[in-house]
């Protein structure tokens, strides 16, 4: 944790720049039980990140600047991962000692649609290291912005009845390869926001109305839909332009 913490750091105070809110709702967590739910946008910088702002937090910092809170990492802090990511190269190998927790998707493989039967000893393993420390996990299971939520997350969230802390990250995709470990464009403010805990009836609600919450919460939900903006509007322009003069349209 400590190596990646110094390989990493520069990415969030240096080359680009990462404005957190809500550092101090972490040092009021238990050291177990918790949950994190997040949007996605690189594999491995979104993760990254959140544990340099978990280490600052809980070293009393109220951002990530200097080095002082990688000396004293919490180490029983865990992320859900695609076993086919953490196995595609040398980096993703090495970052899974970290705390990876990788699993096995039953709806995608190698970029295809698939349909698997759930494997059990993944959901095992998730409930162990919620027993045992804090986890983040990202319930779209994919990069692709308001994919929805999906529904084995809210089964968990039952079944270990954890405290739910959702988290909304920007400016990841802007800086970062779709991996996360090449840095794509300097300048760019990413930010981080951790909200207070889900409110939630372990009891009686029912798994579409946690992921429906969870899907606001970490404002991803199909209501929460934005006309594009003028960039991607000029982005689509130009690739539709570039496909005309290339004689596609023929």
């Amino acid at each position: 944790m400590f190596i990646f913490g110094l390989i990493s750091k520069r990415r969030y105070k240096g080359f680009n720049e990462l404005k957190i809110d809500g550092m101090e709702i972490l040092r009021y967590l238990p050291d177990n039980q918790v949950l994190f739910v997040s949007n996605h946008q690189t594999y491995f910088a979104d993760a990254a990140a959140m544990y340099h702002v978990f280490f600052a937090a809980l070293n009393g910092q109220n951002d990530i600047k200097g080095y002082k809170y990688l000396f004293h990492p919490k180490t029983n802090v865990y992320y859900v991962a695609a076993k086919e990511t953490m196995t595609s190269g040398i980096l993703p190998r090495i970052f899974m000692y970290v705390g990876a927790i990788p699993i096995m998707r039953t709806w995608r493989s190698k970029g295809k649609d698939v349909k698997r039967p759930v494997n059990f000893n993944d959901i095992t393993n998730i409930s162990k290291a919620i027993e045992d420390g804090w986890v983040i996990t990202f319930p779209q299971g994919t990069t692709t912005p308001f994919k929805p939520i999906r529904r084995g997350t809210a089964h968990i969230i039952k079944k270990n009845k954890p405290i739910v802390i959702p988290i909304v990250i920007d400016g990841f995709r802007r800086s970062f390869d779709k991996k996360g470990l090449q840095i794509k464009k300097r300048g760019i403010t990413q930010r981080l926001t951790i909200k207070p805990p889900l409110i939630i009836d372990y009891e009686n609600d029912t798994v579409d109305e946690i992921v429906d919450n969870i899907a606001y919460a970490i404002e991803q939900h199909q209501d929460l839909v934005k006309v594009p903006s003028l960039e991607s509007i000029k982005q689509d322009g130009e690739k539709k332009k570039g496909s005309f003069w290339s004689g596609k349209n023929y």
